[in-house]
């Protein structure tokens, strides 16, 4: 029998044969199962031997949780199925034990009323699979939006060895010779159907063409903005975040997460010595100069909270301000996607970019620092990834407004929308549910200009609930047909990050709850000063504290179930959208579970 203490034999507990290990089997979490011998142990060895499984696999070595997100109902995550065995082959090669455990994959094409509701469920079951499993470390199967915070929250909150595997984008979509990316032309299209410029025809081709393969969207939408972060902040092996998911690379990635995950059980590097302050810094940055999606604020937020590093509004406002967009994909961008940054140099090419706005000393999960993983790094095509001298925008992607409407803060992407709306006024129409929305944009007599500001309250958190992705309110079908194709546009919702347009989001304090968004009525002028960073509506303190006193809470959205607990303890946007038990600050740290 191996000695229980040690690797096994032939394999290194760290970077090379000279590495010693920074721990012995012996202090395995997986020991506490497999390792004693009193009858509860025997149950456990005994069960391993049920699924046919001999001591010498598991002894002495980690045991590795994958976590996987596949499901029937996740084309983004189509391949995990058989991805799954990449990754296996991997951890055999290290000589670890895999062992898969599913989870919730939060489908954002399925899951209603938004996968928002459902991002702190992931976050709940990531951290207790890998809590009350004899597991030693873990490889995390993400990628589609709300998987990649989802799942990092989890292991965070654990703080086992983790490394996450990003899905990868796919194939860019093709209709009568023109590319088309997720989300982005959905959008152009439906206007230009709803305008009356394409048939009904055009529209069926555009569906039929828009995804081609598995793999998340492959604009810059909230997908690879969330996978470029979680390499950032140092959680994904070099440039894995934007490799497309159907590339054979993608293959070779998941095999080598699965080995490198061994090596980090060995050296004991768990996600709380990688996601320090400094290296949440180099995420906002990376997200800034991509053109990321404004749902990077709400993630990152809570991703920073839940590893003990305070990040909050005014950390996006400083880089913001100083890191200028250079990753030309759409939307921000007009013409590339997901595959031509990759080939274009990818993650990699883009950070070695800004690293003068990088902290190049944050370690990473291959144990080596940021510096030494983009060391060398290349741009292979200066339009897809630009300089920072020629950037697509020259400040960040995106930017944090405050003021009477929104004083603890909200978000605009300015580089995604006409420019003529960063300094705007324009009276309120005011609108208190998607379905009375919905209905007034349809109509063609509406008497309505581009000059308005198109309000939707009651789409923030709790008001939702969930904060759905209606942010990019749908254009009047009468400017449409007179030619208008953007105006201002608000509410406490979130938008898809391949959208796109002048619209403000993320209103906080939400106006379920009585945030100063509840008190503005049809007719009230707003004025946004994106440069200035200031929103306001034009009504006195005196108006206001009348219509405050006016205001009824509505009626709860939920009486039980998931959606109860959701809406008792979610916090604003602003606070990243965590439940407030769920913060690292809450309360004591929850031990190992007991063994009797």
């Amino acid at each position: 029998m191996p000695d229980p203490n040690l690797p096994p034999q032939g394999l290194e507990a760290g970077h090379g044969d000279s590495a010693p290990s920074r721990k012995t089997a012996a202090e395995f979490r997986s020991a506490r199962w497999f390792g004693p011998a009193d009858l509860r142990s025997f149950g456990h060895r005994s069960r391993a031997m049920q699924m046919g499984y001999a001591p010498e696999e598991w002894t002495g070595r980690p045991v590795i949780a994958i976590v996987n997100t596949w499901s029937d109902l996740q084309p983004c995550h189509m391949h995990f199925k058989s991805r799954v065995d990449d990754v296996k082959r991997g951890i055999l090669m290290a000589g670890g034990f895999p062992v898969e455990l599913p989870a919730i994959s939060v489908s954002e094409s399925y899951v209603k009323p938004t996968t928002m509701m459902y991002r702190n469920m992931l976050a709940m079951e990531t951290e207790e699979l890998l809590r009350s499993h004899p597991v030693d470390g873990a490889v995390l199967m993400g990628g589609c939006d709300k998987s990649t915070p989802g799942l990092l929250l989890g292991a965070t909150s654990m703080n086992i060895p983790a490394i996450f595997l990003p899905a990868g984008p796919m194939l860019r979509g093709n209709w009568q010779g023109k590319t088309l990316g997720s989300g982005s032309d959905a959008w152009k299209y439906w206007d230009e159907l709803r305008a009356g410029k394409i048939t009904d025809q055009d529209w069926l081709g555009v569906e039929g063409g828009i995804a081609r393969s598995y793999g998340t969207c492959m604009t810059m939408g909230t997908a690879s903005t969330m996978t470029a972060i979680a390499e950032a902040v140092g959680m994904v092996l070099p440039g894995g975040s934007s490799v497309p998911a159907a590339d054979a690379g993608h293959i070779r990635l998941a095999s080598e997460s699965g080995r490198r995950i061994v090596e980090m059980v060995w050296e004991d590097l768990t996600p709380r010595k990688i996601q320090t302050k400094a290296a949440y810094g180099n995420a906002i940055a990376v997200a800034m100069a991509m053109g990321c999606s404004t749902n990077a604020i709400i993630h990152l937020i809570a991703m920073a909270r839940r590893a003990g590093q305070d990040i909050g509004l005014d950390d996006f406002e400083r880089y913001s301000r100083k890191v200028p967009v250079i990753g030309n994909v759409r939307p921000s961008g007009n013409q590339y996607l997901m595959e031509d940054f990759f080939y274009a140099g990818g993650i990699k090419g883009l950070m070695g970019r800004i690293r003068e706005h990088l902290d190049l000393s944050c370690v990473t999960v291959t144990g080596k620092t940021i510096g030494e993983n983009i060391e060398g790094a290349r741009v292979f095509n200066d339009d897809v990834i630009r300089s920072t001298e020629n950037p697509i925008y020259g400040e960040g992607s995106l930017a944090v407004l405050k003021g009477n409407l929104a004083p603890d803060g909200c978000v605009i992407k300015p580089a995604a929308m006409d420019q003529k709306f960063l300094k705007h006024t324009g009276p309120a129409v005011v609108f208190d549910s998607y379905p009375e929305m919905k209905k007034a944009v349809d109509n063609e007599d509406w008497d309505i200009t581009a000059d308005h500001v198109m309000v939707l309250r009651n789409a923030g958190p709790q008001g939702g609930p969930g904060m759905p992705e209606w942010g990019m309110l749908p254009m009047p079908k009468k400017l449409l047909k007179e030619g208008h194709r953007d105006m201002l546009r608000m509410s406490d919702a979130r938008m898809s990050g391949t959208s796109y347009g002048a619209c403000v989001l993320h209103v906080a304090p939400e106006s379920w709850v009585g945030g100063p968004l509840a008190l503005l009525k049809n007719g009230d002028m707003v004025t946004i000063d994106v440069d200035a960073r200031t929103i306001n509506m034009d009504v006195s303190e005196e108006e206001l504290a009348a219509r405050r006193a006016a205001w009824k809470a509505p009626e709860p959205r939920y009486e039980r179930g998931y959606g109860f607990m959701f809406t008792k303890h979610i916090q604003q946007a602003n606070e990243g959208c965590d439940f407030d038990f769920l913060r690292t600050e809450f309360g004591a740290p929850v031990p190992e579970p007991a063994i009797y």
